[in-house]
């Protein structure tokens, strides 16, 4: 499979209700910034554009924008008007939300750490500093409902997913495999390497939006101990503390 973007944004029906417009057979923050720049300009449309007016919702992805739409429109003038839009969306520099979030690395959360540093040469404490600096930026939401997939793991951590996948992974899980990086919303299986856990729920149900992040934003990890992870935690419970709190203005 060719990994060079294609001459010109795809068109590809998905089902008889959505559109999907497809940049590239790759994935990297250039094809990104396109799919980024076409979600904003057909947010733009919808409310001058009478060929946008059924438009019920968008879902960005690592190379492509879905664009669902309701029964009453013409899918056909639809279509038409979305591939010009697509020709016409230049990769934009992301302007997500900026995030720094809490992460504790206690070895009963995090049980593959210790061989994911041994297959990279390192110590385990080098791999959680890589990981803390890093900028990852949030391709899209998938999986389960707010399960970010996040680009931008360094190359020196590259790990393959684990061979047999666990039948539990524990809900808030921060893991990687491939060149991603995530974190498990929900208690589920999986098979991604489990590196350590965040105190914040990444869903939740009574919040709007409920996912706490989405497509474009940049999350960093901060290294908390045990004792902060807990007072967080329990913060959070109480309502103390709001999730916004760790919102950063800082650029990542």
């Amino acid at each position: 499979m060719s990994s060079l973007p294609y001459d010109s944004p795809r068109l590809l029906a998905l089902g008889d209700g959505a559109w999907t417009v497809e940049f590239a057979r790759h994935i990297d923050p250039a094809v990104h910034g396109r799919v980024m720049a076409l979600d904003a300009l057909v947010d733009d449309a919808r409310r001058h554009d009478p060929a946008f007016s059924g438009v019920a919702d968008t879902v960005p992805t690592f190379r492509s924008l879905t664009v669902y739409f309701r029964p009453e429109s013409d899918p056909l003038a639809l279509g038409e008007r979305l591939l010009a839009l697509a020709q016409t969306a230049e990769a934009t520099t992301l302007t997500g939300r900026h995030w720094l979030l809490p992460a504790c690395f206690d070895a009963d959360f995090a049980p593959d750490l210790a061989a994911v540093a041994e297959r990279h040469g390192m110590t385990p404490a080098a791999v959680i500093e890589r990981l803390c600096q890093t900028a990852f930026r949030v391709y899209m939401i998938g999986f389960m409902p707010g399960f970010p997939y996040m680009g931008g793991l360094p190359a020196s951590l590259h790990t393959p997913r684990l061979s047999t996948p666990r039948k539990l992974v524990p809900a808030r899980s921060i893991a990687i495999a491939g060149e991603m990086c995530a974190v498990y919303p929900w208690q589920s299986p999986g098979g991604w390497n489990l590196l350590g856990q965040t105190p914040l729920d990444l869903f939740v149900a009574g919040d709007e939006p409920p996912a706490l992040l989405a497509s474009g934003d940049c999350v960093r990890w901060q290294a908390v101990d045990r004792a902060e992870y807990t007072r967080i935690e329990r913060a959070l419970t109480t309502g103390d503390l709001q999730r916004r709190h760790f919102l950063s203005g800082e650029p990542a």
